[in-house]
Parts: structure tokens; C-alpha cells; sequence
């Protein structure tokens, strides 16, 4: 018997998320792109879909991302029109991060993005409606 078995990659946890989330993330690639969007920076118009205004916090702690990773992609998408950042006057050391009108509209063109990439996936919602729930309690046990 090898001792080593649990050093194959093929035992590897990290391993099989890790090249899950590359392919799935290489699906939206060509989908995001016809709206000048990396997957990053459009998860974080998810969020602020969501709330509309958020503290650079916030989105940190929604997007398990920090603010060195979520300042420049910030810039970006301040720089495309999308958002608009400016300091809490009632705490200046508060960035706020609030969508702009064109950030807004961007939500009704982008809307179809999700099903555009599930289409993509073979399976239906209901089978993989039990992966996702999974690993939303495995990112909640991590984190």
C-alpha cells in the first residue's frame, strides 16, 4: 500500500476547486468581454447590483477579497463610468463605492449573463443547484 496516496493531485480538494473555477470562470470569458468586464470586476457589480452602496469593506467581506486586490479594480471601473468612489464625510477613513447611472443600466444589458453560461454547462439547475449549496458551506465553514 502507498503512503503518498493523499499526495496525488487527483486527492486534492484544492486541486479539484481550484480547476473547476478556472473552467467555469473561462465560460464567462467571452461573455463578459462584449461589455469590457473582467469576471472579478463583474462579481462586483453583482454585489453592488445588489445594495447600490457599499463601503470598499463591505464589498471585501461579500468577495472574500482585499482592499489591495479590490483597489485598482475599483479605479477601473470608476475609470469606465460605472461607479463613483469618494470618502464617508463622516469618517474619511471610509471609502464609499456607489453606482453611477451607467453602472445602473449596465444591470438590464448584463441581465441574460447568467443563463448565457449556464447554457454552457451540461446539466440542468436542479443538478447543480446541490454543488452550489455545497460549496456555499464549505466557503462558510472556511470562512
Amino acid at each position: 500500500m502507498n503512503n503518498y496516496e493523499h499526495l496525488k493531485l487527483e486527492n486534492q480538494l484544492c486541486f479539484s476547486l481550484y480547476a473547476a473555477s478556472r473552467q467555469v470562470i473561462k465560460l464567462y470569458k467571452p461573455v463578459l468581454d462584449e461589455y469590457g468586464l473582467t469576471y472579478t470586476q463583474y462579481v462586483t457589480m453583482l454585489v453592488l447590483w445588489e445594495d447600490r452602496r457599499l463601503t470598499v469593506k463591505e464589498i471585501g467581506q461579500r468577495l472574500h477579497l482585499d482592499s489591495g486586490t479590490l483597489t485598482p479594480l475599483l479605479k477601473k471601473l470608476e475609470n469606465m463610468g460605472l461607479i463613483h468612489r469618494y470618502r464617508d464625510p463622516n469618517d474619511d477613513r471610509v471609502v464609499v463605492v456607489e453606482l453611477t447611472e451607467a453602472g445602473l443600466q449596465l444591470k438590464d444589458q448584463m441581465s441574460d449573463v447568467p443563463k448565457r453560461v449556464f447554457c454552457q454547462i451540461s446539466g440542468t439547475y436542479e443538478e447543480v443547484l446541490p454543488l452550489k449549496q455545497l460549496l456555499d458551506q464549505l466557503l462558510h465553514k472556511l470562512g
